[in-house]
């Protein structure tokens, strides 16, 4: 699978305990999580990823690249949340702040607060136009 494909999966680290089994990411230190069950805590991860992510972004850090999963559990994040990842990397690739790339996006600056906030529902193909506007070329899907 091309490494486009595949860049919003993270390794997970599964850690089975007596009581719960906790799910870590080498690549995001901040995003911890458990579960009862295995199934329950991978269920559990994508949440916690998405959220610890969304600090990243918030404090604008650059967002980890995933390391090689080597055969291991992954976690992917589901496409809208990539795509917002991905406008977030372009911009600050491109260094525009909040009034720039609503400039070069043809939008205000509440707009675009909205595309880059990871918890804020924005339609898939809104988010590939704004990424098609920063210059980012690659597909924003996991």
């Amino acid at each position: 699978m091309a490494r486009a494909q595949m860049r919003w999966a993270y390794p997970a680290q599964l850690d089975e305990r007596a009581d719960a089994v906790l799910v870590s990411f080498p690549d995001i230190p901040e995003a911890l999580t458990e579960g009862a069950t295995v199934e329950e805590a991978l269920a559990e991860s994508a949440d916690c990823l998405i959220a610890a992510l969304g600090g990243y972004v918030r404090g604008g850090r650059a967002i980890p690249v995933p390391s090689s999963a080597a055969g291991g559990e992954t976690v992917e994040l589901p496409p809208v949340v990539g795509a917002k990842l991905a406008l977030y990397e372009a911009a600050r690739a491109e260094r525009l702040d909040e009034r720039e790339m609503a400039a070069r996006l043809g939008c205000s600056t509440g707009t675009v607060r909205v595309l880059l906030d990871i918890d804020s529902e924005i339609p898939l193909s809104r988010l590939q136009g704004a990424l098609r506007a920063i210059g980012e070329r690659r597909p924003a899907q996991a």
